[in-house]
């Protein structure tokens, strides 16, 4: 992207915003920047494809995707976790080069960043700041994946909305809201916790049954904090 670009102000204010890219040198990510393409997704396409995830790393600038696996006999989809504005994917082929199944669906309208893995494996090698920020989000990214397997192994399904909600949720002085999960669809809901749609819409309705939470899609808050922490526990 060049710097005449329409869109290169706002992608440089992302990129230094984002984890991977904050400690980064102005002059170095200047650099970087000119590197990367540009592209749009609308809501609903597959903004990254496991073919091109393999060759390439992906920086989101706007919009949300969801990382998913899908089971080609069922059609079962199991969401591994949302990515957003500075988030990388797929960071894991910058390690290993090998395939992976899992592919990014575009939650709403977005724009992507995108370089060959090649050259981000060079940035790396070259550049100890960008490294030092790789490591770390990665580990973030690991420990998330570890937390779902704990949660599918050792906790039911009402425990695990719970701790989605909790995970997701905004502290605010009057409400507490749940902010990047707040529109999404109960069957999305259920993707992210390994369960179906008319189980998730069951413990909804309960717990808003008991005020333990209120709304509906797009403005969800919770009226019980304690009341959800120990549904997360059960």
């Amino acid at each position: 992207m060049q710097q005449d670009s329409q869109h290169y102000t706002r992608c440089m204010e992302i990129l230094r915003r984002s984890p991977l890219f904050r400690n980064v040198d102005n002059v170095l990510l200047k650099d970087m920047l000119q590197l990367f393409h540009y592209k749009t997704r609308a809501q609903g396409e597959t903004a990254i494809s496991s073919e091109s995830a393999s060759d390439h790393l992906y920086i989101i600038i706007s919009g949300r995707a969801k990382v998913s696996v899908y089971n080609p006999d069922n059609g079962r989809e199991h969401i591994l976790f949302l990515i957003g504005p500075g988030d990388g994917f797929d960071l894991i082929s910058l390690l290993d080069g090998g395939w992976h199944d899992a592919v990014a669906t575009a939650l709403d309208d977005m724009e992507v960043l995108y370089t060959t893995i090649q050259q981000a494996r060079e940035w790396l090698n070259q550049h100890p700041d960008f490294n030092r920020a790789f490591l770390p989000y990665l580990g973030e990214q690991m420990h998330g994946l570890a937390d779902q397997v704990a949660n599918l192994s050792l906790f039911d399904t009402e425990a695990r909305l719970a701790r989605l909600i909790l995970r997701n949720l905004v502290p605010d002085k009057m409400v507490q809201e749940v902010s990047l999960i707040n529109d999404l669809s109960q069957e999305t809901l259920a993707s992210m916790i390994g369960s179906v749609r008319v189980v998730v819409t069951r413990h909804l309705s309960r717990w808003k049954q008991k005020k333990v939470i209120s709304g509906r899609r797009g403005s969800w808050s919770v009226l019980d904090l304690q009341a959800l922490l120990e549904k997360a526990k059960q």
